[in-house]
């Protein structure tokens, strides 16, 4: 069964605290955002500077040209999974490996145009890869729905391995998502640019776990 992940993506330890205060009453897995301002454009909360509920499940999302000099901290903080971008500029399996190592999931993103084919190693290695279709470091974008086709090509290289999507959910293609095999969807805009968070987010999961009107 597929789960919505709200997203934190913010610049500011004021802002992220304000963030966790919005989602904490109803959020139980939730996708946490750090940039370097050069992989992504825009320079989000340090990882020196993360801190969450005890009892949320919690994916960090790392879009870091060189990810390396942040696993220290963020294997510290023992999350859930770490995720670490198929196209930063070092070689990714060892970090992925490392991770692992630690009692730590590994995940791998993978960014509109990168072919699972081309980073086969690296998902074989992965407990977690997400298929990117937003803008980095920023709320919204597009969900692409093409990229769906990818998730048949990544199962082609490991059936068991879990399967996130990033970038433009709403409740308009939840449920296609989900359908099309995706088993996190992780929600940024369509419940933190809402009025009423909880209500955003318990719609998502309504959509996602409705029957299909075929049945």
């Amino acid at each position: 069964m597929a789960v919505i992940a709200p997203c934190i993506t913010v610049e500011t330890v004021e802002d992220y605290q304000a963030s966790i205060d919005r989602i904490r009453p109803f959020a139980e897995r939730v996708h946490i955002d750090v940039s370097d301002g050069e992989f992504a454009p825009r320079k989000l909360i340090d990882v020196t500077s993360l801190f969450w509920p005890e009892a949320w499940t919690v994916d960090v999302h790392v879009m870091m040209k060189r990810p390396r000099e942040a696993l220290q901290y963020l294997i510290s903080y023992k999350p859930h999974t770490i995720v670490l971008h198929a196209e930063a500029d070092e070689e990714i399996v060892p970090l992925l490996t490392y991770i692992r190592d630690n009692g730590v999931r590994a995940g791998v993103a993978l960014l509109r145009g990168t072919v699972p084919s081309a980073v086969a190693e690296a998902i074989k290695h992965s407990d977690y890869v997400m298929i990117f279709s937003g803008d980095l470091g920023h709320y919204g974008g597009t969900a692409n729905m093409m990229q769906l086709e990818k998730v048949r090509l990544i199962r082609a290289i490991k059936a068991d391995v879990e399967i996130a999507w990033d970038g433009g959910v709403s409740v308009e293609n939840a449920y296609n998502l989900m359908q099309g095999g995706v088993d996190v969807l992780n929600a940024g805009g369509a419940i933190n640019k809402s009025e009423d968070p909880r209500a955003a987010y318990n719609q998502l999961v309504s959509e996602i776990n409705r029957q299909s009107s075929f049945m």
